[in-house]
């Protein structure tokens, strides 16, 4: 009976370490310092043409979602997304959009749903700073939060809970 208990613990202890070992193995690798960087340094302008730097807000938690105006699960996150940035503004988190679109059809979607975080333009250029930022894939929606000293929190491909970034962002304030 002993000899049997103490086999299932190491079978145990091994399926943990094993799992353990595959979790880190498989887990997306993240931006490299040099892509939080690019995306601190990047100026995009905002839906009145007006260029805002990204680095305005260095020293704050960054929510940063890549998104579309004909991307379906983008358009469905965006009221969670305005409702966590109006939650969150005072903890020195702010959220920004980066549209990969044109400006034109950005506000066209802006003027139906309201949304209080700065929306920046970068058109389809901004898949490259997607990927850089870890999205493979350079699809839609993408969500990076990068923590108040510049490095990579958290990256999402999809779409995106108000628990999940109620989660990335706990530690963090």
């Amino acid at each position: 009976m002993a000899k049997r208990i103490v086999i299932l613990v190491i079978l145990a202890l091994a399926g943990l370490a094993g799992g353990f070992w595959l979790g880190h193995r498989n887990a997306p690798p993240g931006a490299s310092d040099a892509a939080v960087t690019q995306l601190l340094a990047t100026r995009l302008p905002d839906l009145n043409g007006n260029e805002q730097p990204i680095a305005q807000w260095r020293g704050k938690t960054l929510v940063v979602n890549f998104w579309a105006p004909w991307c379906g699960p983008c358009v469905e996150e965006m009221p969670d997304l305005q409702a966590l940035s109006a939650e969150f503004g005072s903890k020195n988190v702010q959220f920004v959009g980066i549209g990969i679109d044109t400006a034109q059809n950005m506000l066209a979607f802006e003027q139906k749903v309201k949304v209080g975080y700065p929306l920046l333009v970068a058109g389809y250029a901004g898949t490259d700073l997607a990927r850089a930022l870890g999205n493979k894939a350079g699809a839609l929606p993408f969500t990076v939060v990068v923590d108040p000293q510049g490095r990579l929190h958290y990256e999402k491909l999809g779409r995106i809970t108000s628990d999940e970034v109620r989660a990335a962002l706990k530690p963090l304030i």
